[in-house]
């Protein structure tokens, strides 16, 4: 915290016994009315900036709001979970009931809490983390004491109405808990300076000076993502692709229409026989593996003796719409396949997956199979789902109608925007990725911290139209690649087919690849599986290098039977699993070789990162 920051809390918050802020009303009291008065003029003055951003590229027909089709689901999905509670007049009244008990008990210990009494044992406590109710006035002060438990009540209510729904069915019964817990994380008191002791004294001690930055910010945020909110969850200015970010040296040794092919230089004399050519999801950009040298999984891998090899996806636009499932097999995977044998002059190769990038190769691999390309003698999955019976929160997005809805969106432009996608993601976790920087940006007027992993979250991708809507269909919404139902190149591909060796890496808390899921998908392939779980989720599970002694990682038997049985039975060890893995690759082939230098048989297109990665959206 700045020492302007910190002046500000102290002048804030008056201090009481023990140095803690005290509860006094004085310090909601505005000092200074004509500063106050004119730093509010000044922030309705941004907020008209902001609000012309936002009109601009709608008048001008650049931007079509599609919050309609949304708002429709949502409003479908609750009316049939109100369908269930008010068919029944018994069960309707005891759901009242609890309502009303909760509030009743919030109002009696707000009647203690005004008498000067402690807490009483029944008062609503938020979950253990919960970050947004640690200022101590959320507790000392009967009013925001009240509001916290009010709201807790009302929110817990909610959740568990979609809870004890037995007559929805699963797939309705995921959206409307998703839905509420989109709709309570975005009505918290945290959220609004009026009902946030911590916010209200922040804009009292400054005048209203942080709602002027704040909306300052918001304007530039709405032009930034061209009429649409483009929120801003790090300083970005602190990083630049090539310079502090993806910065393993390497060189671009192929380019196609879609991808670019990255060769890594050695750090050691020798090095394995087979290299490794590491396929990441398009969704977002490949240097997730590589954000700096700390935390970098492909300099780990060449520094143990992996000659590397990234694809690097084409950030598409209107000409690449028509490009499709096999389009990315032929000029991405295949093309790479073949951009490591003219480099290296190797037949032999080990492939990684990354989340759809694994989805893509374990489809390309059932393919190659059937063609007789049988290049790739080792496969290893990070958090990716072949089988999507038991798919995550996206699933909550992918039905007939929103994925027709999405369909109809691309076809306009041949792509999907990229913030469509950085939205949904956040939504995931929205109480981590939108609200707390919605607070801290908008109204404390702060700037986020410089923070490399979410720069790369917000360095979006588009999704070609055709390649995205095969793979809604095909994978989330009829779940066709583990059936034996995905058709490619006139095929009907088979993971069984898949007979080599395979690492698949879930991880723990994966909202998007769900451990369980992941684990569900080791039984189609035909090939010895080791299945490993790591803490963590979707990319600190996979992102955890040996160096930070950080997490852990279970191993155990064959991935067989019923997961949570796997996992009572699995031995849990310390730290990263990257060691696993790469012991787990030398045990399948530990041949070394002479060094290889990049571009020495296949000549250079430039330096690593490429020139793919940093097209922007």
């Amino acid at each position: 915290m700045s020492k302007a920051a910190e002046s500000n809390r102290k002048d804030a918050a008056p201090e009481g016994k023990g140095g803690e802020p005290s509860s006094s009303v004085e310090q909601y009291l505005i000092k200074d009315p004509e500063r106050f008065a004119l730093n509010l003029a000044r922030m309705v003055e941004e907020a008209g900036k902001a609000a012309s951003a936002w009109v601009t590229p709608r008048e001008k027909g650049e931007v079509r709001d599609s919050v309609a089709e949304p708002m429709t689901d949502m409003v479908k999905t609750f009316s049939k979970l109100s369908e269930y509670w008010l068919s029944d007049p018994q069960r309707a009244l005891e759901a009242q009931t609890r309502l009303f008990s909760g509030y009743m008990n919030v109002w009696a210990n707000a009647i203690r809490k005004v008498g000067g009494e402690d807490d009483a044992d029944d008062a609503i406590k938020p979950d253990r983390g919960d970050k947004r109710f640690q200022d101590p006035e959320w507790g000392k002060n009967a009013f925001f004491d009240f509001l916290k438990q009010a709201y807790l009540v009302t929110s817990r209510w909610a959740g568990d109405l979609v809870e004890h729904a037995e007559g929805l069915d699963e797939h309705t019964k995921h959206k409307a808990g998703f839905y509420v817990k989109q709709i309570s994380n975005a009505i918290s008191p945290s959220n609004f300076i009026l009902t946030n002791p911590e916010l209200f004294r922040e804009t009292v001690a400054s005048s209203g000076e942080n709602l002027v930055r704040g909306m300052k910010m918001l304007a530039e945020d709405i032009t930034a993502g061209k009429g649409d909110l483009k929120l801003r969850q790090a300083d970005y200015s602190r990083f630049e692709i090539g310079r502090n970010i993806a910065v393993t040296p390497g060189k671009v040794v192929g380019r196609s229409d879609i991808a670019e092919i990255i060769q890594y230089e050695p750090t050691t004399q020798k090095v394995l026989k087979r290299p490794l050519l590491i396929c990441p999801p398009w969704i977002n950009k490949f240097y997730i593996l590589d954000l700096n040298p700390e935390k970098s999984f492909i300099r780990w891998a060449v520094a143990q003796g992996h000659t590397v090899f990234v694809i690097s996806w084409i950030n598409p636009d209107e000409r690449h719409g028509s490009k499709g499932w096999e389009a990315y097999i032929r000029e991405g995977l295949q093309y790479g396949l073949d951009a490591v044998e003219t480099a290296t002059g190797e037949k032999e190769v080990n492939a990684i997956g990354y989340c759809v990038g694994g989805t893509l190769l374990a489809a390309a691999l059932a393919l190659l199979a059937q063609e007789g390309d049988d290049r790739v003698k080792s496969v290893t999955f990070f958090t990716t789902q072949v089988d999507f019976t038991y798919a995550g929160d996206l699933k909550v997005f992918v039905d007939e109608d929103q994925v027709a809805a999405v369909e109809r969106a691309m076809g306009e432009k041949g792509y999907l925007d990229g913030t469509k996608m950085a939205t949904a993601f956040n939504m995931l976790r929205s109480g981590d990725l939108i609200w707390p920087y919605v607070v801290n940006n908008y109204m404390r007027g702060k700037e986020p911290m410089p923070f490399d992993l979410l720069y790369w979250n917000a360095d979006s991708t588009r999704m070609a139209a055709a390649n995205h809507s095969y793979y809604l269909r095909n994978c989330y919404l009829e779940n066709n690649l583990s059936q034996g139902h995905m058709t490619l190149a006139g095929r009907s591909i088979s993971l069984s087919d898949i007979t080599i060796p395979v690492y698949n890496l879930a991880s723990r808390e994966d909202h998007i690849a769900p451990a369980k899921s992941v684990f569900l998908g080791c039984k189609y392939f035909s090939g010895d599986v080791e299945y490993v779980m790591a803490g963590s989720g979707h990319i600190a599970g996979v992102v955890n290098p040996p160096s930070l002694g950080k997490y852990q990682y279970w191993t155990g038997g064959k991935p067989v039977g019923d997961f949570q049985q796997w996992v009572e039975k699995a031995r849990e060890n310390p730290g990263s699993w990257w060691p696993h893995w790469h012991a787990w690759i030398e045990a399948r082939d530990n041949k070394r070789v002479a060094a290889r230098t990049p571009g020495a048989k296949s000549g250079t297109l430039g330096d690593a990162p490429g020139s793919y990665v940093k097209v922007r959206v």
